[in-house]
């Protein structure tokens, strides 16, 4: 029996360019491998590097002990987000598999392309609300492994009445979100 499975990855020519992606990398196997501190802050500091080094910006990351979401903008028109991730996965992984002795990533990730209408700020919003909605803090502020190098993200996180768009709820298996009315 064949199963249809839609491609994980759009063809290669939409992703150089500026554009703004949303991003989300599964550990594998849905392990909480990012929980320890010293690894999540290894990761985040080769996503800072790379970011800079690949010439994207950082609206949000939040990088979950079983998951990481990253929304991303390439600053130029030679930025790619394939190249940008696989550089991204291949160093943590390489580094992880180093110090744990076991493999970091599932083999793909979701992402997705916002179009013109779609909103930063809440989609980062949605991006910073993940550890309150998992119980591992209170306030978006208060986890270390969130962020944003261009919005002022502890006060958007704090926000209680955003809407995600449907599109974004329905892809990424979200537990139950709190304080959000899909498709308003």
């Amino acid at each position: 029996m064949t199963h249809n499975r839609r491609a994980a990855r759009l063809p290669p020519q939409n992703y150089p360019g500026r554009h703004c992606f949303f991003v989300t990398i599964c550990c594998n196997n849905r392990q909480p491998l990012l929980q320890s501190p010293d690894a999540a802050k290894a990761v985040l500091n080769t996503l800072l590097e790379i970011a800079t080094t690949h010439n994207f910006q950082l609206h949000a990351y939040c990088l979950m002990p079983d998951h990481a979401h990253i929304l991303a903008e390439s600053l130029d028109d030679h930025g790619n987000l394939l190249k940008f991730i696989r550089l991204f996965k291949q160093r943590t992984a390489f580094a992880f598999r180093q110090s744990h002795n076991s493999a970091l990533w599932e083999m793909s990730y979701h992402d997705r392309i916002l179009r013109n209408n779609d909103s930063v700020e809440q989609i980062a919003a949605y991006i910073w609300q993940n550890p309150v909605r998992k119980n591992l803090c209170e306030k978006p502020a208060a986890y270390p492994f969130s962020g944003s190098q261009t919005i002022p993200w502890m006060q958007k996180g704090r926000c209680s009445g955003f809407v995600v768009p449907e599109m974004y709820w329905r892809v990424f298996r979200p537990v139950q979100l709190q304080n959000v009315v899909p498709g308003s």
